[in-house]
C-alpha cells in the first residue's frame, strides 16, 4: 500500500536497469481511478496487473484509463494488451503516443488536467517534464501534495540521461521545477514513496553539477592538448564500480553535450578542450 491517501501501489517485474527489478504502477482516485504506468511485457505479471485492477471494478470503482509517463520498455511495455483487455483509454504525451498501438489515446500536454470524480473529487496537473525522455510526464494533486514523478527521480538505483533519448539541460531544469512545488510525497516509477521530494530533487542537481566541476576540471588542466573521452570517463565516475562504467559512459555523454551546448566545453577531433583554450 502507498502511505498516499486514495493511492494504491501495485510493483511488476520488467526489463528495467539494475538493481531495479520492478516498476510500479499505481491506481489514483478512490471512485474514478486513473492507472499509471502499463509497464510489464511479460504475460504472467500481466495477468496479475489486470486481476488487481479488476479487484477495484469488482469495488465498485471506475476506471478512467491508463496514464504513461514515458515511452521506455520498463514504462509501457503492457500499454496494447493491458488497455484492449480493459476497454480503456491511454492517457500520454504526444511523443509518447506515437510508440503506442492501443484503440484509443488521451493525448496530454503541460498544463492539462486529469479531474478523477468521488467523495472527494481529484485534480491531477499535467506537469511536462522531459529531459530523462522526450515525451516524460508527470502529475501533481496539488491540494494533496503528491507527485507521481516517473523516472525524474528513484528510491533505488539512479536515473540514466542517455544521450540522442535524453537532455542534461532540460533534466536539471524540470527538476529544479519539481523541487519548487514542495510537495509532501512523491511516488516514483521504482522504490519506496519519497517524503518531502524537494530534498532529493535537490541532490539530484548538486550531484549532477558534481560530476560536472569534475569533468570541467579535467578538461581544464590537459591544456592545449586536450583529453580524449575515454580519458575522462575514470575520472568523473572512478567512485562506480567498472560493471557500471558502461552507464555512466552515457551518463558522461549527456553531460558533454550539455557543456558544449553552454559552451563550457569544445569537442574536435575526438578530443575535449576548455572552450578558452
Amino acid at each position: 500500500m502507498s502511505p498516499v491517501t486514495d493511492v494504491q501501489v501495485f510493483p511488476v517485474l520488467t526489463p528495467t536497469l539494475l538493481p531495479a527489478t520492478h516498476t510500479n504502477s499505481y491506481a489514483l482516485g478512490d471512485r474514478e481511478v486513473l492507472l499509471v504506468e502499463p509497464a510489464t511485457p511479460y504475460p504472467d505479471e500481466q495477468r496479475a496487473w489486470l486481476g488487481w485492477a479488476e479487484g477495484l471494478r469488482a469495488e465498485g470503482r471506475t476506471l478512467k484509463g491508463i496514464f504513461v509517463t514515458h515511452h521506455h520498455p520498463d514504462h509501457l511495455g503492457g500499454a496494447t494488451v493491458l488497455a484492449a483487455a480493459l476497454g480503456v483509454p491511454v492517457f500520454a504525451h504526444p511523443f509518447t503516443a506515437e510508440k503506442l498501438n492501443v484503440p484509443e489515446i488521451c493525448r496530454l500536454h503541460d498544463g492539462d488536467v486529469v479531474t478523477l470524480e468521488g467523495p472527494t473529487p481529484k485534480r491531477w496537473d499535467v506537469l511536462f517534464t522531459p529531459g530523462h525522455a522526450p515525451g516524460h510526464l508527470c502529475l501533481h494533486d496539488e491540494q494533496a501534495g503528491v507527485l507521481v514523478v516517473g523516472d525524474m527521480v528513484a528510491s533505488v538505483g539512479t536515473i540514466l540521461i542517455a544521450p540522442g533519448d535524453g537532455d542534461m539541460i532540460s533534466y536539471l531544469d524540470q527538476l529544479r521545477r519539481l523541487s519548487a512545488l514542495q510537495a509532501r510525497w512523491a511516488l516514483p516509477a521504482h522504490g519506496d514513496a519519497i517524503e518531502q521530494p524537494s530534498q532529493l530533487f535537490e541532490r539530484y542537481v548538486a550531484h549532477r553539477l558534481m560530476r560536472e566541476r569534475i569533468v570541467l576540471d579535467a578538461v581544464a588542466t590537459a591544456g592545449p592538448g586536450g583529453i580524449s573521452f575515454e580519458l575522462v570517463l575514470p575520472r568523473a565516475y572512478g567512485d562506480v564500480p567498472a560493471a557500471v562504467l558502461p552507464i555512466a559512459a552515457l551518463s558522461l555523454r549527456a553531460h558533454m553535450d550539455k557543456l558544449v551546448v553552454e559552451g563550457k566545453v569544445r569537442e574536435a577531433r575526438g578530443l575535449l578542450f576548455a572552450e578558452a583554450s
